[in-house]
């Protein structure tokens, strides 16, 4: 770890659903921080508000008081911005118990006490992250799971002469939607076609080029995890016909997915996708995290 020193100039960027989920954290841990060094507080209204103020930064080491996705906004913009591995990044972990678990997982203290004294007086980690070949990166995870019908599961299609209609008329679309919510069954007469629910995927999972699993094999779920000394930690969870399948490991700096159109989830983000194709590198140490020493 390289020591931080505590005269840095700091801008405390406090992420605004931070301030409306805990209004008394976000005080604390402004206080702390004020206390010991020279601040510029700046309170964003939206994303964009955000990214401006972390644009013009100049040579203050940036604090984001906020959950996981203000840490993950965050790293993604000073990505973007390619300032990312120059960057010493501290975090207040502030917000609902379910929206922390990426930064205590990376070794920030829950409290605002407690986390406010890390970015004073801890010290810089440096971190790897995973990239992909749409320039995403990924802190935590990226994991992709069953293949789901186009309705999703346990969804029924009424009527399919009506459903091609609705792509002309976009109004149809929004009263079949209705309807399906207030109707406890189809109407009589109504041709019902089930919707298939969950389903395995196939996949070719390549990991430093050599094949972890390849199209013949159905596979539940594959989870990339950055971190293991400059590798990734790929998990592949084949579908078990019997007696349950053991899971698939192993750890590379380049893994590659492809087959049938998937769906993948990175982080805490939105779900990504259809793509047939995906290459995520790591990159060791990309990035810097302020953590107690």
């Amino acid at each position: 770890m390289t020591e931080v020193a505590t005269s840095d100039q700091l801008l405390v960027v406090i992420d605004p659903v931070a301030r409306r989920t805990d209004g008394e954290s976000v005080r604390i841990a402004k206080d702390v921080l004020s206390a010991g060094a020279t601040t510029k507080v700046c309170l964003p209204d939206g994303p964009e508000e955000f990214a401006r103020a972390l644009s013009r930064r100049g040579s203050r080491r940036p604090v984001v008081i906020g959950d996981d996705r203000a840490l993950l906004r965050t790293v993604a913009l000073l990505h973007r911005q390619r300032e990312l591995a120059g960057c010493a990044l501290s975090v207040v972990p502030v917000g609902a118990a379910g929206v922390l678990s990426l930064t205590r997982s990376l070794g920030v203290p829950t409290g605002a006490v407690a986390a406010a004294r890390a970015v004073l007086e801890g010290a810089e980690r440096r971190l790897d992250l995973l990239v992909d070949d749409s320039d995403g990166v990924v802190v935590g995870a990226v994991r992709i799971p069953a293949i789901r019908g186009p309705a999703g599961a346990g969804e029924v299609v009424v009527g399919a002469e009506a459903d091609a209609s609705a792509h002309a008329h976009p109004w149809l679309r929004t009263c079949q939607s209705l309807v399906r919510t207030l109707a406890a069954r189809p109407a009589r007469g109504a041709r019902v076609t089930p919707v298939p629910g969950p389903g395995p995927s196939r996949l070719r999972v390549e990991v430093d080029g050599v094949t972890l699993v390849d199209l013949n094999q159905p596979v539940e779920a594959v989870t990339l995890t950055p971190g293991e000394a400059g590798g990734a930690r790929v998990e592949v969870r084949p579908v078990s016909v019997g007696a349950e399948a053991s899971p698939l490991g192993a750890v590379g700096r380049r893994v590659t997915v492809s087959g049938a159109d998937f769906r993948y989830r990175a982080d805490a983000g939105v779900v990504s996708g259809p793509v047939r194709r995906r290459v995520w590198v790591v990159r060791e140490g990309a990035w810097g995290l302020t953590l107690p020493g």
